[in-house]
């Protein structure tokens, strides 16, 4: 069976919430239409991304105070992991692992705690990366602006040939041209020298007329500030040199430029886990500082090859994540940690006691296990506190005697004995 590469996505999950992705934004595209009378698939694709992360905001917001509650407790997981750092048998890491489920407890949340946002936020982004790839699959008003082209091109071997041959070449993968899709799929992805040419293709149908005024209605959509967002930055940024257009030049290279230091910007606004005294590095941690970096790097390198289009998703998604998290940051700066701890207990103790498990076991467990972490060490004494000391126990022992007479010995042994009595 051939394999339907743009068209909507059947995966499981991720097609049915790209599905859901798509009305929404086929709603935003007849908004500005019908309203505006201004049917542009940038301000489309801009509006779609605010309207998607805002409706994520609330698991945004879940995920963030648990990673505040996290960077709070993160000392105290440290410790407990310093304790057993050498102790491999299996009485100490059962040990380790309940201890470290006691703080976890004690703070109201699970290790895993942040891993169902994840888990519902992961499909969200897939989809909505096929959405934003593929828009006419979604966007009916984006799909009829094709459709009368399509109708006289699709029984014509010419056509077809010319459509297949620029599917292969661009890496488009196998697709079925018996369906009216598939073609649309491809003539989404022609540049404007590629209308010229496929309609020199099929002169025969004398359809000329229809190639262009589909070209002119498809560019004028994909239109954003003077760039066409369905080519890529390295060809606009090609064809601006060869023809002059100075404009076209400084909006290919501001997309990768712009997709790469807003990435970065994201990151810098996520908050930090405290550093901890341990020996070894986290490596988790480590992982993270890589990531951040290498992130920002590589939407650049991609959004020079891909459309503009994504570039442009990107860019506005990373802008609209930033002005979350700075507004979450202020927003959990004014949060009382203990209070939050409270109310994250007192759902742990409801569960608890559902379970028919005393409330207040699992607390001083962990307050046992954290003052417990490690053996307080024997405070140092420094020489001249020794000094001071031997300096007032002599004068204590020699007081109304001479130093070193046989009184004063008799005295210190006298007083020696009626200190211990006491």
């Amino acid at each position: 069976m051939p394999i339907m590469y743009l068209t909507q996505n059947s995966t499981p999950i991720i097609g049915q919430v790209a599905q859901i992705l798509g009305w929404i934004m086929d709603a935003i595209f007849n908004f500005l239409d019908k309203v505006f009378h201004f049917p542009s698939i940038g301000l489309t694709i801009i509006l779609f991304t605010i309207i998607v992360y805002m409706l994520m905001l609330p698991l945004q917001i879940k995920q963030q105070k648990f990673s505040k509650l996290n960077a709070k407790m993160q000392p105290e997981i440290a410790a407990i992991q310093k304790k057993y750092k050498n102790k491999k048998d299996n009485e100490s890491m059962m040990k380790m692992n309940e201890e470290t489920k006691a703080v976890y407890s004690k703070y109201g949340v699970s290790p895993t705690g942040s891993c169902l946002q994840l888990l519902i936020q992961m499909p969200i982004l897939f989809a909505l990366y096929r959405v934003i790839w593929n828009v006419p699959a979604y966007v009916s008003g984006v799909k009829d602006a094709f459709m009368p082209l399509v109708d006289k091109v699709a029984d014509n071997a010419a056509a077809i040939s010319f459509i297949e041959e620029f599917g292969k070449a661009n890496g488009l993968g196998k697709l079925d041209f018996t369906l009216k899709n598939s073609i649309v799929d491809v003539m989404y992805k022609f540049k404007p020298d590629t209308w010229k040419a496929f309609g020199d293709s099929i002169q025969e149908l004398n359809v000329g007329d229809l190639v262009n005024s589909t070209a002119e209605k498809v560019t004028n959509l994909n239109s954003f500030f003077g760039m066409n967002i369905s080519d890529t930055p390295w060809n606009m940024f090609r064809q601006g040199i060869e023809s002059g257009a100075v404009l076209i030049v400084i909006g290919a290279v501001a997309i990768p430029i712009l997709a790469g230091v807003t990435q970065w910007l994201n990151t810098k606004l996520m908050p930090k886990t405290p550093t901890t005294n341990n020996e070894e590095p986290n490596a988790m941690e480590s992982s993270m500082k890589t990531m951040n970096v290498m992130m920002p790097l590589m939407s650049s390198i991609f959004c020079i090859t891909l459309p503009a289009g994504m570039g442009l998703y990107w860019i506005a998604g990373a802008v609209i994540r930033s002005v979350q998290q700075f507004s979450i940051n202020k927003y959990l700066d004014k949060v009382d940690v203990d209070e939050l701890m409270k109310k994250n207990l007192e759902k742990v103790n409801k569960k608890r006691e559902k379970q028919g498990l005393p409330p207040q076991k699992t607390t001083n467990l962990a307050k046992m296990n954290v003052r417990n972490i490690e053996n307080p060490k024997k405070k140092e004494v420094s020489k001249e506190d020794k000094e001071k000391a031997m300096k007032d126990s002599t004068e204590y022992y020699n007081k109304n005697a001479k130093p070193g007479s046989i009184a004063s010995k008799a005295n210190m042994v006298r007083q020696y004995n009626e200190r211990n009595k006491k």
